[in-house]
């Protein structure tokens, strides 16, 4: 097998074992602490937040625009889901169009 084969299947292998970890970190305890909880429920933003950030503060228009409407459709109630494919729907559209 190539290189990026073996790279692909270890990067798999980590990361299938970082979430099992979690999962059997966490159900040794009965009950967990309210602090623990509330600091796992922001992890998905926190994540999401590094995503977008470096694209907002540096991209160029075609990214600006792609995410006032992921923005836009999310807040209008259409969901994450909708949000994300209506970004990249116009982001893909306007960097073969703009460039």
């Amino acid at each position: 097998m190539s290189t990026t084969v073996w790279i692909i299947l270890a990067g798999a292998l980590v990361t299938y074992l970082t979430r099992i970890g979690g999962d059997l970190v966490l159900s040794r305890f009965e009950r967990i602490h309210p602090r623990v909880e509330a600091a796992l429920n922001a992890v998905p933003a926190a994540v999401l937040t590094t995503l977008v950030a470096p694209v907002a503060t540096t991209g160029g228009v075609a990214e600006a625009a792609s995410l006032v409407v992921a923005g836009v459709m999310y807040l209008r109630g259409g969901g994450l889901m909708t949000g994300f494919v209506a970004g990249a729907v116009v982001l893909v559209a306007l960097r073969n169009l703009v460039g």
